[in-house]
């Protein structure tokens, strides 16, 4: 009896899932339906997305989808902040991967800024950052968060690693490297993000343009930062004071 009974104890654990498998799968459809909302909130705007073709889109019953986000506000909420994370995670990595190891102060920066145009102009974030800023007045906290937590966070990144090149003695005259980390953003991004939120995501420039605008702005970021301009301005300094010693010597 004892050993029976200790069978069909094995048998009904074996039935029931993990733990861990539970929460893959909760983690999955989770998963599942921040997808699904972006791509919903993307094509019909806060107002227009509906939480019915969430659910249909991520193959969930609405129960599923409540049980996981109390509302379309804290649904829109979670899309926004995982957009924010994936964006922050993949600038992170591309400032890690061309500047902390660079001995080519111009060949790293002109590297980060294909990395921040491929990065913040793909379609989704674009409209994704339209849309947060069409609902700021609306939900001023989700903004927030899109500039703290994405925004400023990557400059912070990017401020640090650039603080970390002064220090190499790639840099120069860095006082305020999150400052420099925004003029640098600012020359590659300006121009083709507002072209993208004001003309829409298929008026993205054509690559050639892009490119003469990533080496224009690594140019005239190094010419406030680089040490070419250091060496340059000690040169010019040098001839001056040897013309005024000759001309001091003729008189």
């Amino acid at each position: 009896m004892a050993l029976q009974t200790n069978a069909n104890q094995q048998s009904a654990a074996a039935d029931q899932p993990s733990a861990p498998a539970d929460a893959g799968r909760s983690e999955r459809r989770r998963q599942a339906i921040i997808k699904a909302a972006t791509e919903v909130f993307v094509r019909h705007g806060y107002l227009g997305a509906t939480t019915d073709e969430v659910a249909a889109r991520a193959s969930v019953s609405k129960q599923t989808l409540y049980k996981h986000f109390a509302d379309k506000q804290h649904l829109f909420a979670e899309v926004i902040l995982d957009t924010t994370v994936q964006v922050v995670e993949g600038l992170s990595a591309a400032v890690a991967s061309t500047l902390d190891d660079a001995h080519d102060v111009r060949q790293a920066l002109r590297a980060l800024a294909d990395g921040f145009l491929s990065g913040l102009l793909q379609p989704d974030v674009v409209r994704l950052r339209r849309l947060v800023i069409a609902e700021a007045d609306r939900f001023p906290e989700i903004g927030k968060a899109w500039f703290d937590r994405g925004f400023d966070r990557a400059l912070v990144i990017l401020g640090e690693a650039m603080r970390r090149l002064a220090d190499r003695g790639l840099l120069h005259d860095l006082a305020d490297p999150a400052l420099a980390a925004c003029q640098f953003a600012g020359l590659v991004m300006y121009l083709p993000m507002n072209q993208l939120m004001f003309a829409g995501t298929d008026a993205l420039p054509p690559a050639d343009q892009l490119n003469r605008i990533a080496d224009s702005a690594v140019d005239v970021f190094l010419a406030a930062y680089g040490q070419a301009l250091r060496t340059g301005i000690t040169d010019r300094l040098r001839l001056l004071c040897s013309r005024s010693t000759h001309v001091t010597g003729d008189t």
